[in-house]
């Protein structure tokens, strides 16, 4: 079930919400949390029931690993139980998500002739199985406290962030789920999360399915073995550049906004990373708590940047390369991941040599040039993410450079640039929801060291709970379900 259908905003939502909170009222937390699991469950199954069973088997089986580990805190066997925990959860994902791609690695190299069934890859199998590698990790502490089974379940299946995210850890949720006034019915906290909801859908149906009908044709065309003129090109990537940031800016919007409705906060996942004045910066900024998992257990673990910088780099390359991985199995996902750790270690090296403030000793062009370049990385290693295979991508990127033989792609050149133009406008200059609706801490607290203060103009724009916003939002929300009618797509981290 998409959150842009109407099956989900007229039907399942209220449905869900009037339940849960009458069930909190006249049978007990309790019964309303077990409503929710169910309830949520039920949206997972929508898209296929099977994969419901291989869910709720790893959710019991994690469940039990960490039962085991809280009972082995201290000993050499809390430890092995870790490991027996991760390895399982590793090998589910890898069953379902590598394992045709490493059998055919092994079939180039060896020249054997192994073959595999295609699975359908179980719908937000990286979320929940690193949430649950976190949990495994994280129990060890001896300040954890030992969970209900259902808050725990409800933990890993609370539908707003279940098939793309945000990764949580379990003391930021599980925590809230005790709270008295969970399953009361609060208006400030609908209203604030109804808001941010409807701006996630503008942003989706609206603004990201229109950038895809740009981006599409471009990279179908390099699909095949044509080439593109380089204004095309160059249109068709900035316009895919663009879909991937608001269709997941949307998704996180509205994972946020749904969880506020049911008195849940979560972790910020998505803030303005084009804004980033480096690399790092946007890797702070973009699918923040997926790159929050793989510096806390993979990065760090590997040593960080204590041994030395060159075995520092050696690190960035193999936490980037395998979070590449992470996303899609295929070498241009590994590429686009590679790339973004030759990046941030080309970023170190230009930090200590201290060239920008050669180049430039005023700070507003300093930083304006280095958000064009950070822009520009990125935009070269996204066509890498959204190419079919290598060789597309080396098309489209000849295209780019003025070396692709022309051909037309279908869309033309002038509504299409304006739409880029506009898009490309927001996405740089406009406050995020952060942003908007910080008065109300729309997320959870988070560290935002190259964030700008809002011009004293727009930060008059924050949201309350006003006839204006109320206007505004509720024209925000038509346009978005209007949209819908049109045009109707899944969220692309889907598929990851």
């Amino acid at each position: 079930m998409l959150f842009n259908s109407f099956a989900f905003i007229f039907a399942f939502l209220p449905v869900v919400l009037i339940a849960f909170f009458l069930a909190g009222r006249f049978a007990g937390r309790t019964a309303a949390i077990g409503f929710l699991i169910l309830a949520s469950m039920f949206f997972y199954a929508w898209w296929n029931a099977i994969y419901l069973l291989l869910l709720i088997c790893e959710v019991c089986i994690n469940f039990g690993f960490g039962r085991a580990i809280i009972a082995n805190r201290g000993a050499p066997a809390g430890r092995r139980i870790m490991i027996a925990g991760i390895v399982f959860n590793l090998l589910v994902l890898g069953f379902f998500k590598y394992a045709l791609f490493f059998t055919g690695i092994v079939n180039d190299l060896a020249a054997t002739h192994w073959t595999m069934i295609a699975l359908v890859l179980p719908l937000g199998i990286s979320f929940h199985t690193f949430q649950q590698i976190a949990y495994l990790i994280q129990v060890r502490d001896p300040k954890t406290p030992t969970y209900r089974f259902l808050d725990y379940v409800l933990f890993v299946t609370f539908f707003p962030q279940l098939i793309a995210g945000p990764i949580v850890h379990h003391n930021e949720v599980i925590p809230q789920l005790d709270k008295p006034d969970l399953t009361r019915w609060n208006t400030g906290n609908f209203a604030l999360g109804l808001s941010i909801f409807s701006i996630g859908l503008f942003k989706k149906t609206v603004i990201a399915d229109s950038l895809a009908q740009i981006a599409t044709p471009a990279f179908t065309v390099v699909a095949g073995t044509q080439t593109l003129g380089a204004g095309d090109a160059w249109l068709g990537a900035l316009a895919y550049s663009l879909q991937l940031y608001f269709d997941f800016s949307a998704y996180s919007d509205m994972a946020i906004g749904l969880a506020h409705m049911f008195n849940v906060t979560l972790p910020g996942n998505f803030d303005s990373p084009y804004k980033a004045v480096n690399i790092a910066d946007f890797w702070r900024r973009w699918h923040m708590t997926l790159s929050r998992f793989l510096r806390d257990f993979l990065y760090f673990p590997l040593g960080g940047n204590h041994k030395g910088p060159s075995r520092a780099m050696i690190n960035v390359m193999i936490t980037m390369l395998l979070g590449g991985l992470w996303h899609g199995a295929g070498w241009t996902f590994i590429i686009w991941g590679g790339l973004h750790g030759l990046y941030i270690c080309g970023h170190r090296l230009v930090r200590g040599s201290g060239l920008y403030e050669k180049l430039l000793p005023f700070a507003w062009p300093r930083r304006i040039l280095a958000q064009a370049v950070t822009l520009f990385l990125v935009v070269i290693a996204w066509v890498f993410f959204r190419a079919a295979d290598i060789h597309a991508a080396f098309r489209m990127l000849e295209s780019m450079f003025g070396m692709g033989a022309g051909a037309d792609v279908a869309f033309g050149i002038s509504k299409p640039l304006v739409v880029v133009i506009a898009t490309g406008a927001i996405a740089l200059l406009a406050p995020n929801v952060i942003d908007l609706f910080a008065r109300f801490q729309p997320v959870l607290a988070f560290d935002r060291p190259n964030a700008r203060r809002m011009p004293p103009l727009l930060g008059r724009l924050k949201w309350r709970a006003s006839p204006g916003w109320g206007l505004a939002t509720g024209t925000v929300a038509v346009a978005g379900v209007i949209a819908i009618l049109g045009w109707q797509s899944e969220f692309l981290y889907f598929q990851f």
